[in-house]
């Protein structure tokens, strides 16, 4: 039985993060297992999506090699601009779509491990490419809670990095040799049918910071497992963004670039942002059919996530069927695991025979 490298539950509905903070959007009144969703009828309703957009309606990704300094732009930017700043994903990002108290142990978020992977990138149980490809769909989940809360509440998002930039990564691991090629193929495959149903950020900003100093930062940090990054793997990300990601997504998105001293400029960033007309993209050509449909997708975080399922063997993602039914009833034996959220007394769940 191939590994779905998804959890074995995914929300159906995500909560928006501000500064780390789970949101709750505000909705009709809803039990534990049946609540009110966007659908179908909340169209023919009347329910449309572009009279609440705006001028500041937007999605920016700020990308940019590690400790570049991306995320403290971002949030910046998202304070000047009356947006919504979301952290880069990590690979507990479904944790804390669940709201888990404390997160989750490895084989229920990617069987990876991102310190492994820099102590050890060439680990012989694919370990590399698991984490690559679990991230990815960390990076489409988010990416889905971004599009969903701008057309649901018209307000701008701002994140760092997104799952179309996310390539930059594999390209520099294959490039090293952490990767063999089947795995890229099989990236490849599950790209192109996932983040194209998906529209393109309407601005990428990126912060240009050379390897050299990007080695410099990550010494210089508290993390052991950042001390030894190779600095050819950091040339390969640059590579990658500057040879492969940027030219590509500047056929559908807006694109600025800084370097390091510039980008500590949020003033003159800002003013850069409104400065710009949005003339290019996908988005000035939707209508509200067509966000109705995206907005039913990206509030579906099971059919997310199915997206990035293809029925093959790879090693480095496979598992045994036993295997996997051990790796289910284990999860099914965690707190609050046994039933649907609301019906488990062993996390202190009150009145279930009344629901």
């Amino acid at each position: 039985m191939a590994l779905t490298v998804t959890r074995l539950l995914v929300p159906a509905r995500a909560a928006a993060l501000r500064s780390g903070r789970l949101i709750q959007k505000a909705s009709i009144h809803t039990t534990s297992v049946r609540s009110l969703q966007y659908g179908f009828w909340a169209y023919i309703l009347g329910e449309r999506t572009t009279p609440r957009l705006k001028q500041s309606s937007k999605i920016i990704t700020v990308d940019g090699n590690l400790a570049s300094g991306k995320g403290e732009l971002a949030q910046k930017l998202a304070d000047n601009l009356g947006m919504l700043y979301m952290p880069e994903a990590d690979t507990f990002y479904m944790d804390k779509m669940t709201g888990e108290k404390e997160p989750l142990p490895l084989d229920y978020n990617g069987m990876c491990s991102l310190e492994r992977f820099y102590t050890d990138p060439k680990a012989a149980d694919g370990n590399s490419y698991r984490l690559q490809l679990w991230m990815y769909l960390m990076r489409l989940l988010q990416y889905s809670d971004a599009i969903e809360h701008l057309l649901v509440t018209g307000q701008g998002v701002i994140l760092e990095r997104s799952p179309f930039s996310d390539m930059v990564f594999l390209e520099a691991m294959f490039k090293q040799g952490y990767i063999r090629k089947e795995c890229v193929e099989h990236y490849n495959q599950i790209k192109n049918i996932s983040v194209n149903e998906f529209l393109p950020p309407h601005l990428v900003i990126y912060v240009d910071v050379p390897a050299e100093d990007v080695q410099r930062k990550l010494k210089q940090s508290g993390k052991s497992y950042l001390q030894n990054v190779p600095l050819q793997y950091l040339k390969s990300i640059e590579d990658s963004y500057k040879k492969s990601f940027l030219p590509s997504i500047r056929e559908t998105s807006e694109v600025l670039a800084y370097d390091a001293v510039q980008a500590q400029d949020v003033e003159k960033v800002t003013e850069d942002i409104e400065n710009l007309k949005f003339e290019k993209g996908p988005w000035r050509d939707q209508g509200d059919v067509d966000f109705h449909h995206m907005r039913v997708l990206a509030g579906n975080k099971d059919r997310v996530a199915a997206l990035t399922q293809i029925p093959v063997f790879l090693p480095e993602i496979t598992i045994g069927s036993h295997d996997y039914d051990q790796k289910y009833h284990a999860y099914k034996l965690l707190p609050g695991k046994k039933f649907a959220p609301g019906y488990n007394e062993d996390v202190g769940d009150k009145y279930i025979w009344l629901k």
